[in-house]
């Protein structure tokens, strides 16, 4: 593809493509709720360590990707990112005979395929629309990472209906078997990555757009460059990493639980719509919030998000027991969460090159990601341990997702803080992360 001006959007295309794949990722809830009922009936905690695993994967290998992509472009490494992703389902399908009925053999299996191969094609695709829109678009910066990543977002509401389908047509979970929905997405989701992935080229070296000029107020501004070693070595760093941790593990958390968590109110619950609706909020959320951003600067957007965020953890919290409410609130909270939950995905690529400059930022970014993975595991602790636990010596489901609403709503409240001493520290340096920002260009890679 030759480098003009045009063919940027046409990355954008390429980009939507790749992270609805990914984004399925969201859609766990079906498969978790599926893995509790019928032939299955799976401790609460087991369900859960796929979607971690899965999450954590994604966050390591996204720190490999973002090097290798610095070096060689995106497209290459998509491409491996969905032959990854395709192998990690298609493997899931033998859980059944795996495990022979053994929920724990099953768990790791699921744990190894789904998780760890599946989550790793996630994080080497994931990292190379973004790292190549920011360098396409710097003068729309915070919009354009959450038009990016919007997709990822919106990958639950397309492939929730596709799932909940391919479960009801094979019978699952009346029949023990859960491995061929397995084997049909990871042939969906090999073939639409790799050729989303063609379309993900680097723009010429020195490239801006027409009558744009980068604020001297950013990294770039600057003609900073820094490293991953460097940028590690800032306290601003940890303060960023943390709070992306607090506030991604309320979203995880309940990204995972919530068609489960919403039955337990109301078994009138229409789960598809539900989980389709917060995934079209999600989606929605990272190109807001990121369009604010650009506006208000990031770290006004991240307080102003991470309330709103906390609000709606603590109402999903006062509403979780038995017909507490109507579905139809339950969706709307849930909406809300993940229309902030989706926000983080616009805002910290942003500040991260914002703080540290575009020309490492696949570099810098999936080191400031590993977060993401962290949030991964404690969400699905947080939600496993407690539903476990207040069902086991109180016989109530609801009550234990009660409590993990309000532990991760408090979690949410300290994100909040971080970011606000993180304000305080910036101000005097004159680093508000407040405007988009320039992209330092790296050449084109010929395929």
């Amino acid at each position: 593809m030759s480098e003009n001006v045009g063919n940027r959007y046409v990355v954008i295309i390429g980009a939507l493509i790749v992270q609805l794949c990914l984004g399925s990722i969201y859609a766990w809830s079906f498969f978790q709720t599926a893995l509790r009922e019928g032939v299955y009936t799976w401790a609460s905690l087991l369900t859960q360590l796929p979607f971690a695993a899965g999450l954590a994967s994604f966050a390591l290998f996204m720190i490999f990707a973002g090097r290798w992509q610095d070096n060689v472009g995106p497209r290459k490494v998509a491409t491996v990112g969905g032959i990854l992703l395709g192998l990690g389902y298609i493997l899931a399908m033998l859980v059944d005979i795996v495990s022979a009925g053994n929920e724990v053999i099953g768990t790791i299996w699921l744990v190894i395929t789904y998780g760890i191969i599946g989550g790793a094609g996630i994080g080497f695709a994931y990292v190379c629309p973004i790292a190549a829109l920011v360098k396409w678009f710097p003068d729309k910066k915070g919009a354009i990472t959450g038009i990016a990543v919007a997709g990822f977002g919106a990958g639950a509401l397309a492939f929730g209906y596709v799932e909940q389908f391919l479960l009801d047509f094979f019978n699952v979970p009346t029949v023990a078997n859960i491995g061929t929905p397995f084997l049909v997405l990871g042939a969906v989701y090999l073939v639409l990555v790799v050729l989303g992935a063609q379309t993900l080229v680097n723009p010429p070296e020195g490239w801006l757009p027409e009558g744009f000029t980068p604020p001297t107020t950013t990294a770039d501004g600057k003609g900073l460059e820094i490293t991953p070693s460097e940028m590690i070595r800032d306290g601003r760093f940890w303060l960023l990493w943390f709070s992306f941790v607090f506030a991604a593990t309320a979203g995880l958390m309940t990204l995972g639980n919530v068609k489960s968590a919403a039955l337990l109110i109301d078994v009138a619950t229409n789960a598809v719509i539900l989980v389709g609706i917060m995934s079209l909020l999600n989606a929605a959320g990272r190109i807001f919030w990121g369009s604010v951003s650009d506006k208000l600067g990031r770290e006004n957007t991240m307080m102003l998000m991470f309330t709103v965020l906390a609000v709606a953890m603590f109402s999903f919290a006062g509403v979780s027991a038995p017909n507490a409410t109507s579905w139809l609130v339950v969706m709307g909270i849930a909406s809300v969460i993940g229309f902030c939950f989706g926000g983080n995905f616009a805002l910290f690529p942003s500040a991260t090159a914002d703080f540290w400059g575009s020309k490492n930022v696949g570099k810098n970014y999936g080191v400031m990601f590993t977060s993401y993975g962290i949030a991964g595991i404690l969400g699905g602790l947080v939600a496993g341990s407690f539903v476990d636990f207040f069902e086991t010596t109180t016989g109530s489901e609801a009550l234990g997702y009660s409590y993990a609403f309000i532990v991760t709503g408090i979690l949410a409240i300290v994100a909040l803080f971080l970011i606000f001493i993180l304000k305080r520290r910036a101000e005097p340096e004159g680093t508000e992360i407040s405007e988009p920002i320039e992209a330092e260009i790296e050449p084109p890679i010929e395929e």
